[in-house]
């Protein structure tokens, strides 16, 4: 998706003690959440003279420091050893729940939230793009110029030098989105995950496109349980049972590549029948979109296919958002519905390029947008799902530029009959 309906909708609201182990790679697991919190101690190089944390321990501390407090930025936490940090993790846990009490806060206190997702602020800073990379017209003014310039009525054709360049940025699109992935599970935090899909983006000479437009602060678009889309990345931490969708962009060689998924954050979601439902349904709703595509194809079709397909196992469309041209434009024309009886024209022709993303929510399809003015949240606090694919129409058919991988994160998992209003417990392949 990136950031699309939101260019309009900016214009017109006018807004231009646990299991202890010694970390490696994995990030703090955040102290906030006591059910699902998971202490671990940290290897870092710290003063070999530093005293022991514990109490009544006159040891050295060396090298051992608590990942918590160093996430909150609290000193001195240094311990002899793992079992020393164990032995005084009820009394040392209350330094985390003070600290971060004085440092995590919701920005809008007063705000009627319609289900149980909450920002957690403080935001962290904008990340660095180095300037020897390429960068798309809003990365300074946060403004897409070029973008606001542009017929709504002229589609461009890509000729093979432009589909080649959409086949690459799309590819890394793809290995972005599969790293960002990876490193989902319950206790991290989505500002991690923006930081993770930052570097990815870095590390591959691309600019991540929703950074900066129209004055987007993060570097991917994570929208969990009811948020629709455009969540921005922030301190909350994924909780065992969340859905969430990671939507990711990038800006490479002068063109810009768009995917997302829907995925399930621990067992819990994986074992709960509606978020199945859900999200395997806007799963295929996607792909049977896709399937239709080739020269001559209306671009009104696909959302008959999607809504005919989300109903029949109870699900709505939402209906604000859609797909749209891709190219060396982030947004250009043409605009896609995903619902039936649109009036959407044109038909599909070899060399265009564009996305299909489909949205689907368990109960209505109204949204309201929370004081940040992005994050788009459903009405009644039902979850939502979406997956969306870059696609180029070929001669014959289409390519599908951003198609997962044989080791890509996710992927489809059966669908329980009870999900479908059965009771027999048997499943649905």
């Amino acid at each position: 998706m990136g950031l699309y309906v939101c260019l309009t909708s900016a214009a017109t609201r006018q807004r231009h003690p646990a299991k202890f182990d010694l970390i490696t790679s994995d990030p703090p697991i955040s102290p906030y959440n006591s059910s699902e919190f998971k202490s671990q101690i940290a290897v870092t190089m710290s003063d070999p003279d530093k005293q022991c944390s514990g109490t009544d321990c006159n040891n050295e501390a060396r090298t051992l420091q608590c990942p918590t407090c160093l996430k909150l930025g609290v000193k001195g936490s240094y311990f002899c050893n793992q079992d020393c940090f164990k032995r005084n993790w009820t009394t040392h846990k209350v330094v985390h729940k003070t600290q971060n009490a004085s440092q995590l806060y919701d920005p809008f206190p007063a705000y009627p939230y319609t289900g149980s997702v909450r920002p957690v602020y403080p935001l962290s800073p904008r990340r660095p793009v180095p300037k020897t990379i390429k960068h798309p017209d809003w990365a300074e003014t946060g403004i897409p110029k070029r973008e606001m310039r542009l017929s709504r009525s002229k589609w461009d054709l890509l000729d093979v030098k432009g589909q080649e360049a959409m086949r690459k940025v799309c590819r890394l699109a793809r290995e972005v989105l599969d790293i960002t992935a990876a490193a989902m599970k319950p206790g991290v935090t989505t500002d991690y995950l923006d930081e993770i899909c930052h570097n990815a983006c870095v590390e591959r000479e691309s600019y991540p496109s929703p950074l900066n437009y129209n004055h987007f602060p993060k570097s991917l678009c994570t929208s969990p349980n009811e948020v629709v889309c455009h969540g921005i990345p922030d301190q909350r931490i994924l909780l065992d049972g969340d859905i969430l969708n990671l939507d990711i962009s990038l800006y490479h060689g002068g063109y810009h590549a768009d995917v997302n998924e829907t995925y399930y954050i621990g067992d819990k979601a994986e074992a709960d029948p509606d978020s199945i439902r859900l999200i395997e349904t806007t799963r295929q709703t996607l792909d049977m979109a896709i399937e239709i595509i080739k020269p001559g194809v209306p671009i009104r079709e696909f959302g008959k296919i999607i809504e005919k397909h989300a109903a029949s196992r109870g699900l709505v469309v939402v209906k604000t958002w859609g797909g749209h041209g891709i190219n060396s434009e982030f947004h250009p024309p043409p605009w896609i519905p995903h619902y039936a009886k649109n009036k959407a024209v044109g038909t599909c022709k070899p060399g265009m390029t564009f996305t299909i993303e489909p949205i689907l929510a368990l109960g209505g399809n109204r949204e309201v947008y929370w004081p940040d003015d992005w994050t788009n949240v459903t009405v009644d606090g039902k979850r939502t799902a979406q997956f969306e694919h870059t696609m180029l129409v070929t001669e014959t058919g289409v390519e599908v530029l951003t198609a997962r991988l044989a080791n890509s994160p996710g992927g489809p998992i059966p669908i329980p009959e009870v999900a479908n209003g059965n009771t027999n417990g048997k499943v649905k392949q």
